[in-house]
């Protein structure tokens, strides 16, 4: 697909007036997913049907009676990332953060392979592709399941192989019995685009909670994929985020750490906990820069250091240590705090008992202060009967409170309450979305962490390499960001195809493909770049009827653009019945949902007085040779008026077009004039004309 920067039918509006200053933006980021719950989806307190015997356990009535313990954190959170995540890119990408024990033959093979991997689309070496692709292969064979995943993937993707996607399933099937994640993400997300809900909520609940294992006890940072694309353009202001252009970047703060400010060795101590502005996770050097940031008063700290002793997160674990920083940090108005307190409380670590009491005054403080947190964790001890009387429906509002604030851990209770049926009504694809959005958070999404690295570094072969995995695991931003860098880049975008790099058609497909998976988790650009590509015939047959449908679907998101491009397809009769009345319709509709389509629209209603009161005329013709000539103005109206934004080119076609208009209506008067006598000429200028008898 060719990735043009504006929509189609609106520079068709263009191109027939010659003139335009403003278009609508399409808002390329998904909706925030926002959960409601209404009365139909709450199980009635009489009815015990829908509950299965034990919840908590998943209906195993063996292990009902550990519904009263805290199970939230048990001890799968004493595994690292690498065991969450095993087969993981981090041996090659952050090489220098995890320990890495005796490897096997198949060991060796697959990370040597994925290594050259990596280089050779760093470098557009196709020969070391090859070399790499069968290293990855032998140990596959050998029965090596994270081999199996990676070539699961090659299959998928079509790269140096022909595109099977049977075979991607069969491989990514092997790779997930032995315990691959990332494979059962894409199997999960597969089943997830078929709507075979029975199997992707099964998948999908296993990687949530892997990925609840990972997350912080105290307070759980949202850090979102970045869109690397506005839809239109680069994404400029969250990529100059991203590189801390907006406060201070790496190298700035570093320099103030090391002559003594506080508030810049908690930040640097940030970025090397959290991986963030280009820097590999380290938390040894993360609790180095904490305990001085505290040494300097810096009271930031003190939370993360307690984190760090409760997690073992560089540093051997120690929970007295723990509720030490966190109670100095909750002293110094850090509210999340006291969620780590409640749950040393709750688990009985570092304390001389578990304390139940204790535990929920802490999690109600955090909660008073608006900390989804302690919203979360009240839910789970009035869930689970923890030191209160189970009270399923206020579990739930607290809950909804906490997911609503953004908590990814209350979403994981609300997908287990849809998944069985307890205290709200079994609904599976509810279920099956909500674990997405947990699992989506789980380490396996340190891809796109890399990626963006990678991208901003100016590396693009190797960001469209990591963005296409992640978005064969099912993340809509990956799809739409590998979309993108094959629109925008083309060979530099390094594609490799079934039998070398990616020729044009296979870069097409390939963008193609994304687009559509991108616009099916709702990105409204993505659904409007696949009109477009169906109009022009881009990577694909020219299909109107087609290009509608895709229209159709980013309007039911009420994009602008969309609904402008139907009520030109109405104007035309293209894909759509030619309908004059329903593309003013349709082009009043744009302006309502977006008043910077001003300009294009009544340019549009322009086109269209000048279609149904001027019939048969030179001016009609003119609009209707336009599209003809579309190509080469195209690039003229890109290159000298929307670049330039040339004010004077503007005013003398507006002058042209209104000149042209004037003589043709003046030239229809005289005609009008001349053919008939019985109409008499006025006496002198007061007069006025006397109607024809």
């Amino acid at each position: 697909m060719n990735r043009k920067t504006h929509n189609s039918a609106y520079k068709f509006s263009i191109i027939i007036f010659t003139i335009t200053l403003l278009f609508i933006t399409a808002n390329a980021a998904s909706p925030p997913f926002l959960l409601v719950i209404s009365k139909d989806d709450l199980v009635d307190a009489g009815d015990k049907s829908s509950s299965p015997p034990s919840f908590i356990d998943g209906g195993d009535k063996s292990s009902s009676s550990s519904t009263a313990e805290w199970d939230e954190f048990d001890d799968s959170d004493n595994k690292s990332e690498d065991e969450l995540d095993p087969g993981s890119w981090r041996q090659i990408f952050e090489p220098d953060s995890i320990s890495i024990p005796s490897k096997s033959e198949n060991d060796v093979l697959y990370y040597s392979g994925l290594k050259k991997m990596v280089k050779a689309v760093s470098n557009g070496d196709y020969r070391l592709m090859e070399e790499a692709t069968a290293e990855i292969e032998a140990s596959a064979v050998n029965g090596y399941p994270h081999a199996q995943s990676t070539v699961g993937f090659l299959y998928g993707t079509g790269q140096l192989r022909e595109k099977n996607g049977a075979k991607a399933f069969l491989y990514h099937q092997f790779a997930s019995q032995a315990g691959n994640m990332q494979s059962k993400m894409a199997l999960a997300y597969t089943y997830y685009r078929q709507q075979m809900h029975k199997e992707a909520v099964k998948l999908y609940a296993e990687l949530a909670e892997a990925a609840v294992s990972s997350f912080l006890i105290s307070k759980d940072p949202v850090i979102e994929p970045v869109r690397i694309h506005t839809g239109a353009e680069e994404n400029k202001e969250a990529l100059r985020k991203s590189r801390g252009e907006d406060d201070e970047d790496f190298q700035i703060s570093e320099y103030q750490a090391q002559k003594g400010s506080a508030g810049a060795m908690y930040k640097i101590g940030i970025y090397y906990y959290f991986g963030l502005r280009g820097v590999r996770r380290d938390h040894v050097k993360a609790l180095s820069w904490f305990l001085k940031a505290v040494e300097k008063g810096e009271p930031r700290s003190m939370e993360l250091l307690g984190e760090i002793y409760a997690r073992g997160a560089g540093v051997e674990r120690n929970y007295t240590k723990a509720l030490e920083w966190l109670t100095l940090a909750s002293k110094q108005q850090h509210f999340s705090a006291y969620n780590g307190m409640g749950y040393l409380y709750v688990k009985g670590f570092g304390v001389e008992e578990k304390n139940y009491t204790k535990a929920k005054k802490y999690f109600e403080k955090a909660a008073d202060n608006d900390e989804a947190g302690g919203h979360y964790n009240l839910g789970v001890l009035y869930l689970k009967g923890i030191g209160v009387e189970e009270n399923i429906n206020l579990a739930l509002k607290y809950f909804i409170t906490a997911a609503n604030a953004g908590q990814p851990k209350a979403y994981y209770q609300l997908a287990r309450m849809f998944q069985y049926g307890k205290g709200l009504k079994q609904n599976l694809p509810m279920a099956t979305t909500l674990y997405k959005l947990v699992a989506e958070r789980g380490p396996w999404s340190s891809l796109s962490r890399w990626a963006l690295e990678s991208y901003m570094k100016g590396d693009i072969g190797k960001a469209f390499l990591l963005y296409s995995r992640l978005a064969e695991l099912g993340y809509e931003i990956a799809q739409s960001n590998a979309a993108w860098i094959l629109d925008k880049f083309g060979e530099r975008s390094m594609c490799m195809g079934e039998s070398g790099f990616c020729t044009d058609s296979e870069r097409h497909q390939r963008a193609h493909s994304l687009w559509w998976q991108a616009s099916e988790q709702g990105n409204e650009h993505a659904a409007l770049l696949i009109g477009d590509a169906y109009y022009y015939g881009r990577g694909t047959e020219r299909d109107y009827d087609r290009a509608a449908e895709a229209y159709l679907h980013a309007k039911s998101q009420s994009n602008a653009q969309a609904i402008f491009n139907l009520g030109y397809m109405h104007e035309h009769g293209q894909g759509r019945p030619l309908d004059l009345h329903l593309a003013k319709r349709y082009y009043d509709q744009a302006l309502e949902i977006d008043p910077a389509a001003k300009l294009p629209v009544t340019l549009a209603l322009m086109s269209l007085y000048v279609r149904k009161n001027y019939a048969n005329t030179i001016l009609v013709d003119m609009i209707d040779a336009l599209p003809g000539l579309f190509p080469k103005v195209e690039v003229w109206v890109d290159k000298v008026i929307m670049d330039e934004g040339n004010a004077t080119i503007l005013t003398l076609f507006v002058c042209l077009l209104t000149v042209l208009y004037l003589r043709e209506r003046q030239r229809r008067h005289a005609v009008a004039a001349a053919g008939d006598l019985a109409i008499p000429q006025p006496n002198n200028n007061n007069d006025l004309p006397v109607a024809p008898i």
